[in-house]
């Protein structure tokens, strides 16, 4: 929002640097986006003087030109050569001296000391649409004789300078969202150093002068607005804006349209009110109508776009057809227009919910539908057309001639809330006292209706629409006592406190540091997603789909269910810019709906699951000097399902694994504790890729993240001390028949020394013509180790032929 300084002054009494007004309001939590400076006419008439044309005689190598000498009260008369038809002596002019630089639109020229046919020129004698103050060029400018030659020409022509201050408001501070909001913030900030108030323009004059044109307003949806106020005023004459209006309106970046106009939008940025004026000729029947209209039906708006409404769209209507869309945009055949005479002047408090849905259906954003999306003042309404209504009446005359109509059925009243001041104390991180809390509150026109010891009963305005609890009231207190006041501690306080077994964010960072050193690369995909991916899928149906009532667009009308096809949209867009070897991981969260009859609130219909999905395409490795390209397969992801269990305390061979039955994979495994499931992982269905446009195969996991932490919660962490003995190893190479498996090998090991033995693996298979057709050789390490001593020879060898013997028995192996 844009605000001007000299605006601003008019309703509180400051004299800041640009730097200060920064610093000021960026601490009251209007912060400042820019700064710029701002005149009513482009480049400020600088470096232009008032003259007065001394001689003036026809130029000898033309027809057209003329030869002047010119008084602009310097040393020397300036001889200027000048080609307007109606250039005199005696003549008092404007002139545009050397090193003036005079504008044309965005571009610019610089008066230059030239010689024009041989006759020198030093500076140029301008003419009305040369330096912004019309549209003339028949000849130059002639001003009354009582100019006085050297005035400069911007304190002549009284040209206005303004800062246009660019305020970044956040939606919570749409009080902040008038010249009137600033004001009063800024003095609630600066009475806390100096006596100070701001002022608001006084609407005593206003009354009604008679009642010539009677206006019926009957309110139909209640729901949607809760307040309307209007009046009609007759006699006016539409016409130009006065300069002083139009420079206000410039230096905040609107344009000029006529004085009716101008006045509604001047009190929008005034008081915050949006107003609308209806030509009171096109009000058929007399009638005015808030209410909704059949869905369809046909609108044309001021922008001359044709709109088909919804049956939710609140409309002011005539007794015959919509006027305009209630807090939004007016409608072309009922606005004000030249040929206006009469008005009837809407003041209005529109529900914030119906405006921002309507908006958002056509795609308007207009200034009056961003203040009510957020939340006017209801007990601002009359005020703001009072003050429109005076100035109507100053500025394009006209008599007010009807009743003030003010619909209000239902009061909206002081937000009630109760704080503390030790609370407040304590949050803020110093003592400011009871007394200095009070005025704060009362400067922001907070009410304090009850003390009770150290507790306060407050009166929150309806304007204040961020201002409902006790965090929003210790938030106010602190921005306008000064976040800067506050006071950097000398030392910092700590309790012990106790850590939760397993802390989640930290064991979330773990998997997620694994899988990047693994060579993932995280994702985060939008909740949002079509409901489109869940036809004819009969583990994720499309009747649990959580739906969006006013999705942005079809591709973004629903809640995901699955993590799965948002991240196969990422290997989709990856691999269509030709990065094909892929892994992803992400977490976030799924979505569903399921109606159960028994639930009384429906909120507790709707479940939303942490998870954590991992994504694997194209390449495991790719070809280089010393590997062979490698394409990833099922094993690779079991692995690293695997791994991310594993680091997580699940034994493997502990868990429950299974075929899963999960439509979404071609192929796949499910991990489980009873009945149920941890993850399911394989290869995407064929089907799904091809609706997704994509020929490689995607292998997915899919984790449920919450019931993981649940259950590793239950999982012991057990330790051992580091073995301070060696370890010693030994290889056997048995020939053993081609049916025996490694799994008997080792159990047949651990059976027989079950003390020192410490771990068994296969480090060489050979087969051949040698061995015999139905014989295989193994090559199998022993590591054995005890924990109290160093093994010696003779013990290692008793244990080895001890192997060696049951083998040969049970297995009739022999050893190579």
């Amino acid at each position: 929002m844009k605000v001007s300084y000299k605006w601003l002054k008019d309703y509180i009494d400051i004299n800041f640097s640009p730097a200060e007004m920064d610093e000021i309001l960026t601490q009251i939590g209007l912060e400042v986006g820019g700064i710029e400076k701002f005149q009513s006419i482009k480049g400020g008439l600088e470096g232009l003087v008032i003259g007065e044309v001394k001689t003036c005689k026809p130029h000898e190598n033309s027809d057209h030109l003329s030869i002047t000498s010119v008084d602009v009260n310097g040393d020397e008369l300036l001889p200027i050569v000048c080609g307007a038809p109606n250039v005199a002596a005696g003549q008092k002019v404007v002139v545009a001296t050397v090193g003036t630089i005079l504008y044309d639109g965005d571009e610019s020229f610089t008066i230059k000391k030239s010689k024009i046919r041989g006759e020198l020129s030093m500076g140029m004698i301008c003419a009305e649409d040369e330096i912004g103050l019309g549209a003339g060029h028949d000849g130059i400018m002639e001003l009354p004789q009582n100019a006085v030659a050297g005035t400069p020409a911007a304190e002549y022509f009284n040209i206005e300078d303004d800062l246009t201050i660019e305020i970044d408001l956040t939606p919570n501070r749409i009080d902040g969202a008038s010249h009137i909001g600033v004001a009063r913030d800024m003095a609630a900030f600066l009475k806390q150093q100096k006596e100070i108030d701001y002022k608001i323009p006084s609407v005593e004059d206003f009354k009604v002068e008679n009642t010539n044109l009677p206006i019926e307003v009957k309110v139909e949806n209640n729901e949607a607005c809760h307040r309307y106020s209007g009046i009609c005023i007759s006699g006016i004459k539409i016409a130009e804006s006065p300069e002083w209006l139009q420079n206000r309106l410039k230096a905040i970046g609107l344009n000029p349209i006529n004085n009716v106009v101008d006045i509604t939008n001047y009190v929008l940025f005034e008081t915050g009110q949006p107003l609308h004026a209806f030509d009171y000729a096109k009000i058929k029947g007399n009638k005015v109508l808030v209410k909704t209209l059949a869905d369809g039906t046909q609108f044309t708006t001021l922008d001359e776009v044709e709109r088909e409404l919804n049956e939710k769209d609140l409309m002011i209507c005539n007794d015959e057809e919509p006027m305009c869309i209630a807090g939004v945009f007016g409608g072309i055949e009922s606005g004000v227009s030249d040929s206006t005479t009469d008005i009837f002047l809407e003041s209005a408090y529109f529900d914030s919910v119906f405006v921002r849905k309507t908006a958002r259906r056509h795609g308007l954003n207009t200034d009056a539908s961003f203040r009510f999306e957020r939340g006017t003042d209801p007990n601002n309404t009359i005020y703001a057309m009072k003050r429109a209504a005076l100035l109507i009446k100053e500025i394009a005359g006209g008599t007010i001639s009807s009743d003030v109509v003010d619909i209000y059925p239902n009061p909206v009243k002081d937000f009630k809330v109760e704080v503390s001041v030790e609370r407040i104390e304590n949050l803020i991180g110093k003592k400011i006292g009871k007394e200095c809390i009070k005025n704060i509150l009362t400067a922001l026109e907070i009410k304090v209706e009850k003390e009770d010891g150290d507790t306060l009963n407050l009166l929150v305005p309806p304007y204040r629409v961020d201002v409902k609890r006790e965090a929003d009231i210790v938030e106010e207190v602190l921005r306008i006592y000064g976040f800067n006041n506050i006071e950097v501690p000398s030392k910092v306080n700590a309790s012990l406190s106790y850590a939760p077994k397993i802390n989640e964010h930290k064991l979330r960072n773990t998997i997620a540091d694994m899988l990047s050193a693994a060579g993932f690369n995280e994702i985060m995909n939008n909740s949002l997603t079509k409901a489109s991916y869940y036809e004819d899928l009969e583990n994720l149906k499309l009747e649990n789909t959580v739906r969006i009532f006013n999705p942005l667009s079809s591709d973004l009308n629903a809640m995901r269910q699955t993590l799965l096809f948002g991240g196969l949209e990422s290997v989709a867009y990856n691999i269509n810019r030709r990065n094909t070897d892929l892994k992803f991981y992400e977490f976030g969260k799924s979505y569903q709906h399921f109606v159960n009859p028994e639930n009384e609130n429906p909120a507790d219909n709707y479940f939303e699951k942490e998870r954590l999905g991992i994504f694997m395409s194209g390449n495991k490795t790719s070809a280089n000097w010393n590997l062979k390209e490698e394409p990833t397969n099922f094993f690779h992801i079991k692995a690293y399902v695997e791994n991310i269990l594993s680091r997580l305390g699940f034994k493997i061979d502990k868990l429950r694994i299974k075929e899963t039955e999960n439509e979404l994979f071609t192929e796949g495994l499910s991990y489980g504790i009873k009945k149920k499931v941890l993850v399911e992982m394989g290869m995407v269905s064929g089907k799904i890729l091809k609706n997704m446009s994509i020929e490689t195969p995607v292998f997915y996991a899919d984790f449920d993240w919450a019931l993981l932490i649940q259950e590793a919660i239950k999982n012991k962490v057990a330790y051992t001390e580091l073995p301070k003995y060696p370890a010693v190893k030994r290889d056997l190479a048995l020939l053993i028949d081609k049916k025996i498996t490694f799994a008997e090998i080792k159990t047949i090991a651990f059976n027989c020394e079950k003390k020192l033995l410490k771990s068994v693996s296969l480090f060489d298979v050979y087969e051949g013509e040698k061995l015999g057709a139905d014989k295989k050789s193994y090559a199998v390490s022993f590591i054995l180790q005890d924990t109290e001593k160093t093994l010696n020879d003779k013990q290692i060898d008793k244990i080895m032929q001890k192997l060696i013997k049951s083998y040969e028995k049970q297995l009739e192996a022999e050893l190579r």
